[in-house]
């Protein structure tokens, strides 16, 4: 029997060239691809959807750009900022997600008002991609769609702004499948119950079906950045927590201060976590190295500290890079252990049974 190892140190990636957020890993054959949002992220346009590949997800090349912003016309609907893109394989077919709006250099308000999801297709997981749904997809401010499609091949879409949003979709005609062509409400951040860590926002959905349920993840950033889990037993729910805690993030006070004060939850007691990040979060689920179900997101690094008049930890606008963990589930819940910044080691024999 062979045994197998694989060493990794979080950050993975370290070059600012390489910089995204809201990783997106999918594996085709022997090969990782990932794609994210690109610099610059918050103030107007950014160049568009960027693919990378690797070999053993610690060396990532440049595999080229899914969408050029450059090389749309001006008018163009989707031509904005490109937030959390991510690949999805259905029905032998590459599957895109794309979370933008039409606008100009500093016209932040027409890019959120505008801000749609986008669906494109393609024969090869490298393109070229076809655009699927040529008015967008729902109404009003959506983000961060991701896409499931269940063992009977019906496929659904799930996607943030103020809360958590869903529908089954028709992928070939990029269309929703609801009564009135809109995604449906699954929850928002201060429904009665919902936990204090919940409050400020919540975003980036991501969906599998395992251990005989089906299981939304998505990240609130009230505290810092933390990841969550739903559970249901349909892929249009009804959706409950897994468990009351995330099961993965940071809680940093001082990075949320201004969020804090502006949604009003600036009282809220909780201790900052003993690790180097401000943020581990807006993940997604892949193929690791192993076989098994991995979990990769982005990580931002702590800056350093700085003193006004009173001693102060503040955080530079440091470069957010590739966060990996595996996912673990034991005793009918998630575990992700972490987050870690040290070498860690995976080990495994290669008649290890996979996911099931």
């Amino acid at each position: 029997m062979s045994r197998r190892s694989f060493l990794y140190t979080n950050p993975i990636t370290k070059d600012p060239a390489l910089s995204l957020r809201d990783h997106c890993i999918i594996k085709v054959g022997k090969c990782w691809y990932m794609t994210g949002t690109s610099h610059p992220v918050w103030e107007g346009p950014n160049p568009g959807v960027r693919l990378l590949s690797s070999n053993d997800l610690l060396q990532w090349d440049d595999a080229g750009w899914l969408i050029e912003a450059s090389r749309l016309p001006v008018d163009c609907p989707y031509k904005g900022r490109f937030w959390a893109p991510e690949i999805h394989l259905a029905h032998g077919r590459f599957w895109l997600t794309v979370n933008s709006g039409h606008g100009s250099p500093g016209d932040s308000g027409r890019l959120m008002e505008e801000h749609r999801v986008w669906l494109f297709v393609a024969d090869k997981v490298t393109g070229p991609y076809e655009l699927v749904s040529s008015q967008g997809l729902g109404r009003g401010f959506k983000n961060d769609a991701t896409l499931f499609t269940d063992k009977d091949g019906r496929s659904y879409i799930y996607c943030s702004g103020g809360g958590l949003w869903q529908a089954e979709i028709d992928l070939e005609q990029g269309r929703l499948l609801t009564v009135d062509g809109d995604f449906e409400k699954i929850i928002s951040p201060r429904d009665a119950g919902n936990p204090e860590w919940m409050i400020g926002g919540v975003e980036g959905p991501f969906a599998i079906r395992r251990h005989g349920h089906f299981w939304l993840f998505f990240s609130a950033w009230t505290r810092g950045y933390e990841i969550g889990v739903l559970r249901a037993e349909s892929p249009l729910g009804p959706w409950s927590l897994m468990q009351r805690e995330p099961v993965f993030g940071v809680r940093k006070r001082a990075y949320r201060v201004k969020q804090a004060r502006e949604g009003g939850y600036e009282d809220l007691r909780y201790e900052d976590t003993a690790d180097p990040f401000v943020e581990v979060g807006h993940n997604t689920i892949f193929e690791g190295p192993d076989g098994r179900d991995w979990l990769c997101c982005h990580d931002l690094l702590e800056g350093r500290e700085v003193l006004t008049t009173e001693p102060v930890l503040c955080y530079s606008d440091v470069r957010e890079q590739l966060h990996l963990e595996p996912l673990e589930f034991v005793e009918g819940r998630w575990h992700v252990r972490g987050p870690t910044w040290t070498e860690q080691i995976v080990e495994w024999d290669e008649s290890d049974d996979l996911n099931p």
